[in-house]
């Protein structure tokens, strides 16, 4: 019953709207069409690099003007950090504490542990980059001392429900933040590694290239598929939250975040306005009524469903402004679930606006069309061919005649080729200037134009003074008495119509008059003059209240380098022989592995089942190796080497769980394997007894994160994050003891990792797994992309996808590096190889550890891509040449 009863609670919550501000302009526009608050990048660690930003100057002037208007401000370190940048975000983790600033949204592990260090209170914002999808991501955030956590895009109002229910049975409850409107990744955000496997920009260093807005063809066993004008295949429509915006309120989400930090401030003003709106309709309509039991939500009519028929659905208007705002197409993402037939429709993957209908007739430079929404002259429009990559044709409509059910658009002289427009082409609207106008003035000149309620009580008695009393919606009180003694009135007394008559007149200030409640006994009088200035002094006086920066804790006597793991040393590593590591995806790769002689065996199969198959032939061999180390024993103990250990393996799960998935941990372990590779936070939990290896997936990226893995859970060892190149994957291995990590020098790299599924959407008609019939286990699948790469698409058993690059790389070069800083761990993996393949990759690598051949011997025999992890950045550094 605790948690039906605090459900209850929350849902009742008026969630925080949390705008976006890439710079001064946005931040108007943000608080003046309602934000409560705004998140916002510096010049430095954020994951919008490519925004205009703010300057660590810029803080106090914009945390004073936010903090006046009662809007809260973030500020995003949500990228990860390298070994040799602590120093410097330390410096600037400083400067935001003591600016006031009223949290950080993280991505980082170590940067978490770092503010915690520096700031016992100042709050952290588990960000969205840190892919939290269940009950154990937001405990694990919880543990590392954050005091919310934005979810990953993923998460379905289902799941969201079912999160909020479990936190609250283990008490390990934290505010949740979802996104409700903007651009969705197709990618898991904090596992997209596209942009750096394609062009050495990192997504989790702010420099997202946005691959997947890109044209792909889809091949199955060969074979072009035709998919006709669909090639946007990994291009999701935009996110809108507006339709489910009374579920989301019932689910108990403390905020609803809207995205676009490279957006326009029209875009910022006009999307705030709409959920603004939109979400103070739904506080004044939504029954009281805890969600039902179990975590489901009914999406009824919409989300709307326990609303008058009049607040059922946003009305057209709002549904207009967004598609004007900024659309590439507008759905509701994964709230209502997966549907793989609506949230890609792979047509365009740029924005587009409203749609107006097709091209009936072409005539005289006129254009006629059957309207689906309204037009004007002076709007833009643009002729949609089915060929986006393309210059389309487009420009300003002059002139809109009905002619029936139709409508005839003509266009200045000149402005464009109707030659290239064609019969059945689609029709957007791109621009609206007088939208444009009305959204602009909403943030012009300097005196506020959204204003948040106060409410007053007034007191007072003949001979006496007038007391006003005022707080705001944020607990700020001020009171203020007159200067002069309220008197007997003869007429006009102090009634409450009069007094909210003066106490009302706050236009040009931050502030609307919300509740007046009158303690006046009697008829009392004070001139107006007196009022207007006991007025005019409430507002300066909270203006102060409001104004002051927060005064978070800051200590200036630690450093991070009070959290660095102690001293390494290369004795132990310099014992030991360095080590091959595997990792295999069928059955048939095991068996070359094997054959190869690899002691330490890696498995990630797209049937968890078939774990079990692996781990006999793996114990078989164990059995066989005892058996000749037996019949060594017996003629010549001087022949045991230290290659006649028995092979180990280790068994993956996927990458990404959520709530209900445990079954599929379960299928994993019950595979009785030697130990787990570990993805994420409730892997770590379940396999908590066990021997684990933490991946790649972990952004184990400084020694902060590393240590505290090795700390808190007792993993085997860390496989460096992926974007790290040679210089800060030195840096890592410098800053820990090096036998704590494993390093990959051999793969195709895992691009984008996805919720999205190609199979389902492409290859079928159905919308999940529950109605695609299974196209994933019976098909071979690439994506080729521009330029004529061909990238395996594979699918896990909770049919999320992963296209993995269709050229390996390799870190060949910087092996001998890495083994004289005391690496000993080197793991090469394979995605769909032949047997012949494996066994040929493996006996290079060998060689190469045993140092028969040189790093770019291999690649140049095995026609590798020469890179390590996957940022170029500069990988022929002066320290390895010399």
């Amino acid at each position: 019953m605790k948690s039906d009863r605090s459900l209850s609670q929350l849902s009742l919550q008026r969630p925080e709207l949390l705008a976006p501000a890439g710079n001064w302009e946005c931040a108007k526009a943000a608080v003046e069409n309602g934000a409560d608050a705004i998140y916002f990048g510096l010049d430095r660690f954020n994951a919008r690099m490519r925004a205009q930003n703010f300057t660590e100057a810029d803080l106090p002037q914009l945390m004073t003007f936010l903090h006046r208007r009662g809007v809260k401000g973030y500020v995003t370190v949500n990228t990860l950090i390298f070994p040799k940048e602590l120093a410097e975000a330390q410096q600037y983790l400083r400067t935001i504490i003591a600016s006031g600033v009223d949290a950080a949204i993280v991505q980082d592990i170590g940067i978490c542990r770092l503010i915690r260090q520096l700031s016992p209170d100042f709050p952290i914002h588990a960000s969205t980059q840190m892919t939290i999808t269940s009950a154990a991501g937001v405990e694990f955030a919880k543990s590392l001392g954050c005091q919310l956590v934005v979810l990953a895009r993923e998460c379905s109002l289902k799941e969201i429900n079912k999160i909020q229910q479990q936190i609250a049975q283990q008490e390990t409850s934290l505010p949740l933040e979802v996104f409700v409107h903007g651009a969705l990744c197709v990618a898991y955000s904090g596992q997209c590694l596209t942009s750096e496997a394609l062009g050495g920009r990192s997504a989790n260093r702010g420099e997202c290239a946005q691959a997947c807005r890109m044209p792909y063809d889809l091949i199955a066993d060969g074979e072009v598929v035709n998919l006709k004008e669909r090639k946007y295949l990994l291009s999701p429509q935009d996110l809108a939250g507006l339709d489910v915006l009374p579920d989301l309120v019932k689910s108990g989400v403390t905020c609803l975040k809207i995205e676009g930090r490279l957006k326009a401030p029209e875009y910022v003003a006009n999307v705030t306005r709409v959920y603004r709106q939109a979400l103070d309709g739904v506080m004044k309509e939504i029954p009281p009524s805890p969600p039902s039991k179990g975590g489901d939500i009914a999406l009824v009519k919409g989300g709307w469903g326990d609303l008058p028929l009049n607040q059922q659905r946003a009305t057209d208007q709002e549904h207009y402004n967004l598609e004007m705002a900024f659309s590439r197409g507008l759905y509701t993402g994964w709230f209502g679930g997966i549907n793989n037939q609506e949230l890609v429709h792979a047509r365009f993957g740029k924005k587009r606006g409203v749609y107006l209908g097709e091209v009936s007739r072409i005539h005289n430079e006129e254009v006629t069309v059957k309207l689906e929404a309204p037009v004007k002259p002076g709007d833009g429009i643009v002729f949609d061919c089915g060929h986006p990559e393309a210059k389309e044709e487009g420009g300003r409509v002059y002139g809109v005649v009905s002619k029936g059910k139709e409508s005839v658009l003509t266009f200045g002289r000149n402005d464009l080729n109707l030659r290239r427009v064609h019969i059945g082409d689609r029709i957007w609207k791109t621009s609206d200037p007088e939208l444009d106008k009305q959204v602009r003035q909403s943030f012009a000149g300097e005196n506020p134009q959204f204003q948040r309620p106060i409410d007053l009580e007034i007191y007072g008695e003949i001979g006496q003074a007038l007391i006003a009393i005022a707080r705001d919606q944020l607990g700020n009180i001020v009171q203020v008495e007159s200067a002069i003694s309220l008197v007997e009135a003869h007429t006009k007394p102090l009634d409450t119509d009069r007094l909210q008559e003066q106490f009302g007149r706050l236009g040009n200030t931050p502030f609307c008059l919300g509740t007046l409640t009158n303690h006046l006994n009697g008829a009392i009088m004070l001139p107006v003059s007196e009022l207007n200035r006991m007025r005019r002094e409430i507002v300066a006086q909270l203006e102060e209240l409001r104004s002051q920066p927060k005064r978070w804790q800051l200590h200036s006597d630690v450093s991070f380098q009070n959290l660095l793991p102690s001293s390494p040393t290369l004795r132990e590593a310099k014992a030991t022989s360095s080590s091959l590591i595997v990792l295999v995806r069928n059955l048939k790769q095991l068996q070359a592995a094997l054959k190869a002689g690899i002691e330490t065996l890696y498995c990630e199969f797209e049937d968890p089942r078939a774990y079990q198959e692996a781990v006999q032939m793996v114990r078989q061999q164990q059995q066989q190796n005892k058996v000749e180390n037996s019949s060594l024993l017996t003629h010549n103990s001087a022949l045991l080497t230290p290659n006649s250990q028995l092979p180990t393996i280790w068994v993956a799960p996927p990458r990404i769980t959520k709530p209900g998935e445990n079954w599929i941990l379960q299928q994993v372990r019950a595979s009785e394997a030697d130990g787990y590779l570990i993805r994420n936070y409730d892997q770590l939990q379940f396999f908590a007894a066990d021997r684990c290896i933490g991946d790649f997936s972990l952004n184990v990226a400084n020694p902060l994160t590393a240590d505290y893995f090795q700390q808190h859970f007792g993993l085997e060892r860390l496989t460096a994050s992926y974007d790290l190149n040679i210089t800060q994957l030195q840096d890592l291995l410098t800053s820990c003891p090096p036998q704590w990590f494993e390093v990959t020098i051999h793969q195709h790299i895992p691009m984008f990792h996805m919720e999205h599924c190609v199979f389902c959407a492409f290859l079928s008609t159905g919308t999940d797994y529950t109605n695609c019939g299974r196209p994933c286990e019976k098909q071979e699948v690439k994506l080729r992309d521009r330029v004529g790469s061909e990238h395996v698409l594979k699918a896990d058993v909770g049919c999320r996808n992963t296209v993995f690059n269709g050229t390996a790389q390799t870190g060949a070069e910087y092996v001998q590096r890495l083994i004289e800083l005391g690496l000993r761990q080197f793991r090469i993996e394979f995605v769909n190889e032949t047997p012949e393949q494996v066994s040929k990759t493996i006996h290079c690598y060998s060689q190469l550890l045993q140092g028969e051949i040189t790093g770019s011997q291999l690649w140049r025999e095995l026609k590798l891509q020469n890179q390590l992890g996957v940022t170029r950045g500069p990988m022929g550094v002066p320290a390895l040449r010399s």
